[in-house]
């Protein structure tokens, strides 16, 4: 991987564009004012100070205000990206050259580069982590348990170096973590079911101001623009099947609804189908829907939800692409195995020939949104990275309290965040009489 930007302190594409990443930033900013609220209060307050706080996050223009924000905070912010496609060099760019953050993240860096990255982020010392994804916390947690064949190469290269003694510290320093993404808390319940998780982590994710809405207005906006950016493909009329109908999978059909697709649904829960079903949309099996769909996007945080033999059975220009957070829910290694391929057709689009027909698979099977477009739109990450700044400030306060778990963050700070949107957006709701808030807790006035 060739760089123009690297130091001990750093590793970007190019601090020339620190500009254009500032004038970027500084845009979404003016559509995150619940961030801009804490990023005030942490100024005066400093409730981060004297932390080393590591981020494993997709490196755009809200994850920039974010890392500000936790720096205003007093934090020692680190930054890795989470996703080889999803870093807008920019940003990275003004977030060294103007912030003084460290920054460890190219676009469509290789695997070694991506693992190299997670490597300076733990070499960090971090007392806090935030994750998109649980790399950061996944990588520590072989180190804990000694699974160091686990590890990717550049890691465990480097842990290597390190006596038993500072591989324990590396550990037992982090007093606790946050996650972002559906696909993270599932790892870090596995891992607190499994009774190996080595301190306490706040599940971002389980928000209502995070899932409800950036994942399902967020993602559905944001995947359906990445496509659109990778392919120029006419909705209208076509047929687009969703694989998953949780938060993402609802936000994304009623989007490619909105914009006149027939949408098949695909689901293995049997609730989420029959909500599926009631909200209006074909449920099928993958073994049908794969005959009859013009274009495939997998939301599930699950592995082959697309396997080859169903691919065998799609129309010839079926367009593949993944709005689940790895590369893992389109069997793509399977696909090199049985096709013919890939052929570059235009910047995000891959062609294969299988069997005599072409399919098409958008950014490598990685997250559409972000390889291909921006992400969600800022307004909606100012709730999802609010409560990434009240989380981190939650765990150095609360740290020692917190049970080695994944934990939601309180309900008072999820409904605080929701008021102050509220009130940014202008929007005025009602609050309880005295009389209403007694019958809503007494018995003894029912009927």
């Amino acid at each position: 991987m060739t760089t123009t930007a690297r130091t001990a302190a750093s590793d970007i594409k190019d601090l020339a564009l620190a500009a254009e990443g500032r004038r970027r930033t500084e845009w979404a900013e003016r559509s995150m004012p619940v961030l801009r609220l804490i990023r005030e209060r942490f100024t005066r307050e400093r409730p981060l100070q004297g932390r080393r706080l590591s981020a494993c996050l997709h490196v755009t223009t809200e994850t920039a205000n974010l890392a500000v924000t936790l720096q205003a905070g007093g934090a020692d912010v680190a930054l890795c990206g989470s996703n080889p496609l999803s870093t807008q060099d920019d940003v990275a760019a003004h977030l060294v050259k103007d912030h003084g953050i460290k920054v460890f993240a190219i676009k469509g860096e290789d695997h070694t580069t991506y693992y190299e990255h997670i490597r300076a982020a733990l070499a960090h010392r971090p007392d806090v982590t935030m994750d998109d994804g649980a790399d950061l916390v996944g990588a520590l947690h072989m180190i804990a348990l000694n699974r160091l064949d686990d590890l990717a190469p550049p890691v465990r290269r480097w842990i290597e170096t390190l006596s038993g003694a500072d591989r324990q510290a590396l550990v037992a320093g982090v007093i606790g973590s946050t996650e972002e993404t559906t696909t993270g808390v599932i790892r870090l319940k596995a891992m607190a079911r499994d009774g190996v998780l080595q301190f306490p982590v706040i599940a971002v994710n389980d928000s209502d101001t995070k899932h409800l809405f950036d994942n399902r207005y967020g993602t559905g906006q944001s995947t359906l623009d990445g496509i659109l950016r990778a392919t120029n493909l006419l909705v209208a009329g076509s047929t687009v099947v969703v694989a998953g109908y949780g938060w993402c999978g609802r936000g994304f059909a009623l989007r490619v609804r909105g914009a006149g697709a027939n949408v098949i649904v695909t689901e293995i829960d049997p609730l989420k189908a029959l909500e599926a079903q009631m909200d209006g949309y074909r449920v099928a099996p993958m073994a049908e829907a794969a005959r009859l769909g013009d274009v495939f996007v997998t939301l599930t945080g699950n592995t082959h939800v697309i396997r080859v033999e169903r691919m065998r059975a799609m129309k010839d220009g079926a367009v593949l692409a993944n709005s689940g957070h790895f590369n893992v829910e389109i069997d793509l290694d399977g696909l090199k195995q049985a096709a013919q391929g890939p052929t570059r057709v235009r910047e995000f689009v891959d062609e294969w020939r299988l069997g005599g027909k072409r399919l098409f698979v958008l950014a490598d099977g990685r997250l559409i949104n972000l390889a291909a477009a921006e992400g969600h739109p800022a307004s909606v990450m100012d709730m999802s990275f609010a409560n990434q700044a009240l989380a981190a400030e939650h765990v150095v306060r609360h740290a020692k309290e917190l049970g080695k778990d994944v934990h939601r963050i309180p309900r008072e700070l999820d409904a605080e965040i929701a008021r102050l949107k509220l009130a940014a957006m202008g929007v005025a709701i009602d609050t309880l009489t005295p009389e209403q808030q007694k019958y809503l807790t007494s018995w003894e006035m029912g009927t």
